[in-house]
């Protein structure tokens, strides 16, 4: 027994040996000084049995003392990519103590954010990379470089459209119309180069094979009892026409001698994939341009307000997936029949969603000044539509701002969609643009003067809907209330199926 006046002993702080949760927390404790602390650590994620850790420097982790640690199975030093090994079960535990108490002692700052984006960026681009993702960004790069042709001719046929509606300069209306519809009318050739180009082929035999779908001479083909019809297939049949050439081309190449190749390879080129394309390619893409737009227009016209709120709301983890890719070539197929896209200016909504939620971030936060100026540099970019410094500088490392983010963009997008649904339809007539970069290329069963004034409304909803979903329901108070710097909210540990 301790002598009278003896001050009882202190508290011993929770060590690797205890049970419960402060044995988890105390291993937590433990590893944070060997790796570096808390600053060294970018992100903190575990599998099976591994804690998995992004470094920022690795000179100041303490190897040795790392695997004397109680607990520690062991290490794999794979430089600023550093795993510990602590077993199944244990690690799930240890890893969220160890996010928590990496968040603690790092204040909110820009430069943190920008480190934890950069990371979550890096992560989504390599789970990006399997090979129907890589295909769709391979498609999506046909299209890509032909943007700035959309955007042109786009607003020269908003013009043509004004000054025909007011009357103003007739004489005038008819060049700009030919201005504005040529590069249309041959975009299926500009569509054949790029995909020769992006797979592989001579840009030239693509274009060449592509062009028989405009032809005006098709309408004298006979494809089992039915005449053909110029432009048929779209954007669709000359992609499709332009990778069967770049197939048949490499073909040749491996196949035809030397000396014959200069002749035989452009003639069996164009040959062979230009008469597949008449007797088959052409219309199978016909029909299949024909069910894209009969199905938007179905989509809209029977679940406009449902339909609206889910792609509103899903299209920024579309993005972060890499799958909005897809809808590239079914925007181009829609303008080019209907004369502008209904999806795009519904899927812009996502983009009000994020500029409310980074208003929200910017009220908020008021001791991140840091913080606040990234979202006050960030944000003229958000309002003309371009997303990723908002994405990736603000709202995604924060983990809950994307989230609330994706609400806002719900609603906008169910406000458009429910308009659509009452037949008033909002459309644009080029992609790429969005915000207020788009209204300048809006169109629709109203006429343009309407679609604006209807899509401006529909930013407004996703502004003030994304804004109050963050302030309310998008920080921890801790995150919200914490004084003199803000910890920076961990992202989810990542579950792996196994150790590689």
């Amino acid at each position: 027994m301790a002598p009278p006046g003896t001050p009882p002993p202190e508290a011993s702080p929770a060590t690797p040996h205890d049970h419960g949760p402060d044995r988890h927390t105390g291993t937590a404790a433990a590893l944070l000084p060997l790796l570096g602390g808390a600053a060294n650590l970018v992100s903190v994620a575990h599998c099976m049995t591994r804690l998995r850790l992004e470094l920022h420097d690795r000179a100041p982790v303490r190897d040795a003392e790392l695997r004397a640690l109680p607990g520690v199975l062991g290490v794999v030093d794979g430089g600023t990519s550093y795993q510990v090994v602590l077993g199944p079960g244990t690690v799930a535990r240890v890893a969220p103590e160890l996010d928590r108490l990496r968040a603690a002692a790092v204040p909110l700052t820009a430069e943190a954010l920008a480190a934890r984006g950069a990371v979550l960026r890096a992560e989504r681009a390599a789970r990006n990379s399997t090979p129907g993702r890589l295909l769709l960004r391979r498609i999506a790069a046909v299209f890509v470089p032909l943007i700035p042709a959309l955007i042109g001719c786009g607003i020269v046929a908003a013009l043509a459209g004004l000054l025909a509606n007011t009357r103003l300069l007739p004489g005038l209306v008819p060049a700009l119309v030919a201005v504005a519809s040529g590069f249309m009318a041959l975009i299926a050739v500009f569509v054949g180069v790029n995909t020769a180009k992006e797979f592989g082929g001579t840009p030239v035999l693509g274009g060449a094979v592509a062009a028989v779908t405009v032809f005006g001479g098709v309408m004298r083909v006979d494809v089992f009892g039915e005449r053909l019809v110029p432009g048929e297939g779209g954007v669709l049949g000359a992609l499709a026409a332009a990778l069967l050439a770049v197939r048949v081309e490499k073909w040749c190449r491996h196949r035809v001698p030397e000396a014959l190749d200069v002749l035989l390879t452009p003639t069996l080129t164009v040959l062979v994939a230009g008469l597949v394309t008449l007797y088959g390619l052409m219309s199978v893409a016909g029909r299949a341009a024909t069910a894209i737009g009969y199905g938007a227009d179905w989509l809209l016209s029977n679940g406009g307000a449902a339909a609206g709120f889910l792609l509103g709301g899903l299209f920024l983890p579309l993005v972060l997936l890499g799958l909005h890719q897809a809808l590239i070539p079914i925007h181009a197929t829609l303008i080019q029949q209907q004369g502008y896209t209904v999806l795009l200016p519904l899927l812009s909504m996502a983009g009000a969603g994020q500029v409310g939620a980074a208003l929200a971030v910017h009220v908020r936060l008021r001791d991140a000044e840091s913080v606040r100026r990234t979202v006050r540099s960030a944000l003229p970019a958000g309002l003309l539509g371009i997303g990723e410094p908002l994405i990736y500088g603000v709202s995604l490392p924060l983990g809950r701002p994307f989230f609330t983010a994706c609400v806002g963009g719900a609603f906008g997008g169910g406000f458009v969609g429910l308009l659509a649904q009452s037949g008033h339809t909002v459309g644009a007539t080029a992609i790429g643009p969005s915000g207020w970069a788009l209204f300048p290329l809006l169109n629709g069963s109203d006429g343009p003067g309407r679609a604006a004034a209807l899509y401006g409304a529909g930013l407004l909803i996703g502004y003030l809907t994304g804004f109050l979903a963050t302030y309310f329901f998008g920080f921890t108070e801790r995150t919200a209330n914490r004084k003199g710097g803000t910890p920076v909210q961990g992202v989810p540990p990542s579950a792996c199926v196994q150790d590689k």
